[in-house]
């Protein structure tokens, strides 16, 4: 609805560059081809980190996940 009358929200925080790619560098292969199911716990697990903006910086929140269980481990 914002989109058809063209309306965009307000953001008041700098945008931040925390990571630039080096374009010449290879990603890094995709292990589990997309499929994050597990028949079993403990068998697939994944994680994500990313950062929380704050008034004296940036705090970092890393996190690891049981695909089986879809809980956090760490």
């Amino acid at each position: 609805m914002m989109n058809a009358k063209d309306l965009r929200g307000v953001s008041r925080r700098k945008y931040v560059v925390t990571t630039e790619r080096d374009p010449r560098a290879r990603p890094a292969r995709d292990l589990v081809d997309r499929n994050f199911y597990a028949e079993d716990p403990s068998v697939l697990l994944v994680a994500d980190i990313t950062y929380v903006p704050t008034q004296p910086g940036f705090l970092y929140l890393a996190v690891v996940l049981d695909a089986f269980s879809r809980r956090i481990i760490s």
